[in-house]
């Protein structure tokens, strides 16, 4: 054995034990994003409008610590608190489902003030006929939930919360909850004197602006105790109590985008999601065995092996497993076959030459590798656009792909050269006979362009009407902003009886439609608002509390809609650049823009369809956009290789005729992959339930697409730019 077999077999031997390590057992080691385990997730913006310069510098961090001691003390698992951007902060809340407790928690200011309560008639007067005067607000005590007793406060507080140093549940003579409060030696001096010259007077304890209880001072309070009381149940005093703890936050936070998934419907991802991976899986493998035989048998292994390394980077890194991630795992199936199939079809092609079969895998390999890396390459470039841009499912699925394209290229080309240098060993001979069902074509594309560019035209047209005149009216809530809710019901109920409680509860304009299997009562309820309470106190007065269950929950600010909007364009629009210029760099600007014209007429045609069906476009199109960009260019980039190749060898013969030859030799390995990576579409759409029916639908229309615009699009317009007569 050479050298090079042996560092081959170290690498590989490392790569694979080192992830088998790092990812068994899987269901120990691999991190479920929200929407397979359940859970809340909330996009948190801090306003630091109101804060000095200096105190701006740290506000992002100082918050984000105190909402992790805030969540720390709450007892949620392996919560995720982390920075996003300049001023945003993303939690993670496994497990959790209660939203309004959520909301208090992460969000809540906790801004605790002591404010005298002026007795002053004429101030009093004055604040309650008009505005107060000078160093007096106007507040009303805020009782069950209820505003009364209007009252006039001192605006400049007598102690503050900066000087706390615990808070605990306690209860009052009457049995009614409260928080007791301890102050440090500080806080105590402050407190005794506050109370030693004002007994009589009411003190009112204010915290994030709202006043929560007024008592009347009765004696000094040396000790530095306090109580807040204010009709608390002991989960509500239990929780003040630990944000409290926690300390308040710098400024205001706002919650631009909350999303919860409950655990029955992230079992139900779980298994549609293992579903689609096996079935895609299996047709795969089943289709490479039998139409490559030994070559097959082997890129099956290597594909396989790709999902282990994958799995692996991801325990290792940390990476979570979300619902578009499996979505990821089974296109990285499908695309890595694609390079082993380039490889096979090369060696097919120097096998027809007689020669060796030692020379007919290296040929094979080294006449593959260009077309392998530019079209991993371009994807990558996609997947990158993705992380940089995206958010939530859209970074779950560009990490596994991202991966996934990595791994399946160290497979593809060193893993599978592996195992043939070790099964030709010492010169001897193996069977590389395939089948070969698509002999190589002797069809004139070129001279047939011109239906292809009136067919292309049509669609075109038709696509971009549909983009523009159906498009904005089906933006999801991803972009648009509101609330979506999916619900299940226990019993069969008419919508129109849902849809009159929605009006009733102050919500006319909200959307229900079925949703799911056909065999559950489930139902989808839109607004344009952020609604969610509202809908649940309308199901619950309509059904009662039992007769139904939030599976998943998803409220998103406009202002946070039109942002998401904005990155996904910038996402698309970014990739589109960094493809054009990494295929001028590596064939010619001409080819660049050639293949850039197609993958546009796919994106088009894609979304074309997609709108035309009246599917909703969320933020996981915009990653199956991305992903068909990725792939389209894959397509061409094997063509134009074959081209870059052919002009060096066909010197004397015309243009056309080059390229006609090119889309012909690689015509067996366009369909193959074609086929191979719309299996796994295919398993997606089948097995992959509703949550990603329509990423696998536009992916499906979008790689069919990339078949043709490849050869009809891309082709004849590298032909009639070249200007030479056809």
């Amino acid at each position: 054995m050479d050298k090079y077999f042996k560092w081959k077999a170290a690498l590989t031997f490392l790569v694979v034990g080192l992830s088998i390590y790092f990812a068994y057992p899987p269901q120990e080691k691999i991190n479920l994003g929200l929407d397979l385990k359940g859970g809340m997730h909330l996009l948190l913006e801090v306003d630091a409008s109101k804060l000095s310069e200096k105190q701006k510098q740290g506000a992002v961090d100082r918050a984000a610590e105190i909402i992790k001691n805030r969540i720390d003390q709450f007892g949620v698992r392996e919560p995720l608190i982390t920075r996003q951007g300049k001023i945003q902060i993303v939690v993670q809340l496994p497990g959790l489902t209660d939203q309004d407790r959520a909301r208090e928690i992460v969000a809540k200011t906790a801004h605790l003030e002591f404010k005298l309560v002026t007795d002053d008639e004429k101030v009093i007067k004055d604040s309650l006929a008009g505005t107060p005067p000078p160093g007096y607000e106007v507040k009303q005590m805020d009782e069950e939930g209820r505003l009364a007793d209007t009252i006039v406060l001192e605006t400049e507080p007598v102690l503050t919360g900066d000087l706390l140093t615990s808070a605990s549940v306690g209860f009052d003579q009457y049995g009614q909850s409260t928080v007791e409060i301890q102050f440090d030696k500080e806080g105590a001096k402050i407190f005794d004197a506050a109370t030693f010259k004002n007994i009589g007077r009411r003190l009112a304890i204010v915290l994030d602006g709202k006043v929560h209880s007024a008592p009347v001072i009765r004696d000094r309070i040396p000790s530095g105790n306090g109580q807040i009381s204010g009709n608390f149940t002991v989960e509500q005093a239990s929780d003040l109590a630990l944000i409290l703890n926690a300390g308040a936050l710098p400024a205001p936070i706002k919650i631009i985008e909350e999303r919860v998934v409950g655990p029955t419907l992230g079992q139900d991802s779980i298994r549609s999601g293992i579903y689609a991976s096996l079935g895609g899986a299996v047709l795969i493998v089943i289709f490479m065995i039998i139409y490559y035989l030994l070559p097959g048998a082997v890129a099956s292994f290597a594909v396989l092996l790709n999902v282990v390394i994958l799995m692996g980077v991801m325990a290792k890194t940390g990476a979570s497993l979300t619902l578009p991630g499996i979505a990821g795992i089974i296109l990285t199936m499908g695309m890595a076959v694609d390079a082993n199939v380039l490889i096979n079809e090369r060696m097919r092609e120097e096998q027809k030459l007689g020669k060796a079969i030692r020379s007919i895998i290296s040929a094979g390999y080294h006449k593959a590798f260009s077309a392998i890396l530019d079209s991993n390459v371009t994807t990558i470039l996609s997947a990158l656009m993705l992380l940089w841009f995206g958010t939530g499912p859209l970074r779950g699925f560009a990490i596994t792909l991202s991966i996934g394209l990595a791994a399946s290229m160290f497979t593809a080309i060193i893993v599978t050269r592996m195992i043939f240098d070790y099964l030709t060993r010492e010169r001897r001979e193996i069977s590389l006979r395939m089948l070969h069902l698509i002999p190589e074509q002797k069809i004139d594309w070129i001279k047939k362009r011109w239906f292809g560019y009136t067919f292309s035209g049509i669609l075109t047209l038709v696509g971009i009407a549909a983009i523009i005149f159906k498009g904005p009216h089906q933006l999801g809530l991803d972009f648009t902003g509101g609330t979506v809710q999916e619900i299940h019901l226990k019993e069969a109920i008419d919508l129109g009886k849902i849809r009159s409680a929605l009006e009733k509860a102050g919500l006319p304009g909200a959307q229900l439609q079925n949703y799911g299997r056909p065999d559950e009562q489930n139902i989808l309820i839109r607004t344009k608002t952020e609604s969610t309470k509202t809908i649940q106190q309308a199901l619950t007065s309509l059904l009662g509390e039992e007769q139904f269950e939030i599976r998943r929950s998803e409220a998103l600010g406009p202002a946070a809609g039109k942002e998401l909007f904005s990155k996904a364009l910038k996402a698309i629009g970014i990739s589109l650049i960094a493809i054009l210029i990494y295929m001028a760099w590596r064939f010619q600007f001409r080819y660049a823009v050639c293949a850039i014209i197609a993958l546009l007429h796919d994106v088009i045609m894609a979304l074309g369809i997609f709108f035309l069906t009246g599917r909703e476009f969320s933020l996981p199109i915009v990653a199956a956009v991305l992903t068909i960009i990725g792939y389209s260019v894959n397509d061409t980039i094997v063509i134009f290789d074959r081209v870059r190749e052919d002009v060096k060898i066909f010197r004397k013969e015309a243009f056309s005729k080059i390229v006609n030859t090119s889309i012909n030799q690689t015509f067996s390995r366009t369909v193959i992959t074609s086929a191979t990576a719309l299996f796994g579409v295919i398993a997606l759409l089948l097995f992959g339930g509703p949550a990603i029916n329509d990423l696998a639908f536009i992916l499906l229309v979008g790689f069919i697409s990339g078949v043709y615009s490849t050869i009809f699009v891309a082709g004849p317009i590298l032909v009639d730019w070249s200007g030479k007569k056809v």
